[in-house]
C-alpha cells in the first residue's frame, strides 16, 4: 500500500478511507532565527509522519495526508519571513482539511503537529469535529508524545524543550538537513532547562514584546548537535508510531 495521499487516484483513496488511518501533519512557515530556514516546523513533522506511517505500515493501514505547511504565527510578526493564519483562520483551515478527509470517508484522523502556536488549535478541532461526525480524531504535537522519552535522552536539560530554534530544534535540523543550517549558529549564556514533568505549565503568561526581547530564539543553537538530533527524532518517531497504534486499537 502507499503512504501518500496525494499519490493515490480518487477510486483508491474510496477504497482505502474507511479502513484506514488519515495523518494529517501540520507545519508553519515562520523565522527559526538567523540560523534555521523558515520551513523548519513543516520539514520536521513531515519527516516524522511518513517515517513513524512507514514503520506502522506492515500492521496499521494508516494514509499520510500533504503537510499543511501555514500555522498560526501570529507572534512572529515582528520578524521576517512568515507566512501565518490567523487564530479563527487557522481553526477554520485546519476544521475544512479534516472534514474534506471525512467526506472522502475516512473515519480514524491523527492530526499530528510541528508547531506551537496549533497545539490548541488542533485539539479543538478534534473536539467539535468529533461532536459533528461519527468519526474518532486524535491531536497532539509530536513533543508531547514523544515527551517522557526526549526526557530520558536529557533533551529538557540546559534547553527548551522543544523550545524555538534553540538546541533541540537546531540539533533536528542538524539531522535532516545539514545543508539548511546557517553557521555560525547564535550563542546564549545560561540557558535555561524545561521542566522535565510536562510540556504544561500551571498556567499561560504571554509577555507583550518577549519574541523580540529574545531575537526569536529562546536557548543556545550553537549547543545543537547532528548526533542528538538523530537520537531524538528517533525517540520521536517512536513514540508517535506508538501513539498511532494505540489509536488504532481503541478506535477498531
Amino acid at each position: 500500500m502507499r503512504l501518500l495521499f496525494e499519490e493515490l487516484t480518487r477510486d483508491e483513496i474510496r477504497t482505502l478511507a474507511p479502513n484506514t488511518m488519515a495523518l494529517l501533519p501540520v507545519g508553519a512557515m515562520e523565522q527559526h532565527g538567523p540560523h534555521l530556514p523558515v520551513g523548519t516546523d513543516s520539514f520536521t513533522v513531515e519527516y516524522i509522519a511518513r517515517t513513524a506511517a512507514a514503520k506502522l505500515a506492515a500492521d496499521v493501514p494508516v494514509l499520510v495526508a500533504p503537510t499543511l505547511p501555514f500555522g498560526s504565527s501570529h507572534h512572529h510578526l515582528p520578524f521576517s519571513g512568515m507566512l501565518s493564519l490567523g487564530t479563527e483562520t487557522c481553526y477554520r483551515v485546519l476544521s475544512d482539511i479534516a472534514e474534506s478527509l471525512i467526506i472522502d470517508g475516512f473515519r480514524r484522523i491523527f492530526i499530528l503537529n510541528g508547531h506551537g502556536g496549533n497545539n490548541e488549535l488542533i485539539q479543538l478541532v478534534a473536539r467539535d469535529l468529533t461532536l459533528k461526525h461519527p468519526v474518532h480524531i486524535a491531536a497532539a504535537s509530536y513533543w508531547t508524545i514523544a515527551w517522557d522519552g526526549l526526557v530520558k535522552e536529557d533533551a529538557h536539560v540546559g534547553a527548551g524543550l522543544p523550545g524555538h530554534s534553540g538546541r533541540f530544534e537546531t540539533s533536528l535540523m542538524l539531522a535532516l538537513r545539514p545543508d539548511l543550517v546557517r553557521e555560525p549558529r547564535p550563542h546564549r549564556d545560561a540557558p535555561t532547562g524545561s521542566d522535565p514533568r510536562s510540556f504544561y505549565s500551571p498556567y499561560r503568561a504571554e509577555l507583550h514584546g518577549s519574541w523580540q526581547h529574545i531575537d526569536g530564539f529562546t536557548d543556545s543553537p550553537d549547543q545543537g548537535r547532528a548526533d542528538i538530533g538523530a537520537r531524538y527524532l528517533a525517540t520521536i518517531v517512536g513514540s508517535v508510531a506508538h501513539a498511532l497504534m494505540e489509536f488504532n486499537s481503541m478506535t477498531q
